[in-house]
């Protein structure tokens, strides 16, 4: 068992947002930074990925990111480079990055990262 909280289908119960991550430890402390944020997230850590769903809002700074790494973590380039996909509307600042529930025809589909 990860030692990440498990869930199963929590964003088709609960209107859940955030991001999925490639594993590795700069996933690791994005994922230690949201559960610090965000009272009510949870993880799926599936092994090569992990999914963090919050319910409505998911939240994470740069600060909490660094804090959990122990080094520099530059909003967006380094969230983009280990982000593969997402649930909800992104919004990203150089501070910040927020994934919000934004509901379309009672859907919502998982996002997947433009790479250039």
């Amino acid at each position: 068992m990860s030692k990440y909280n498990q869930c199963k289908k929590i964003a088709d119960r609960h209107n859940c947002v955030g991001p999925v991550l490639q594993s590795g430890h700069l996933a690791n402390a994005v994922v230690n930074a949201i559960m610090q944020l965000n009272d009510h997230a949870r993880v799926v850590d599936r092994g090569a990925y992990i999914r963090v769903l919050v319910p409505k809002q998911c939240l994470v700074t740069a600060s909490a990111i660094e804090d959990h790494l122990g080094s520099a973590f530059q909003l967006p380039v380094d969230l983009e480079k280990i982000m593969t996909a997402f649930r909800g509307k992104l919004n990203i600042s150089q501070n910040e990055a927020s994934w919000t529930f934004i509901s379309s025809g009672g859907r919502q589909e998982l996002a997947s990262v433009k790479r250039e």
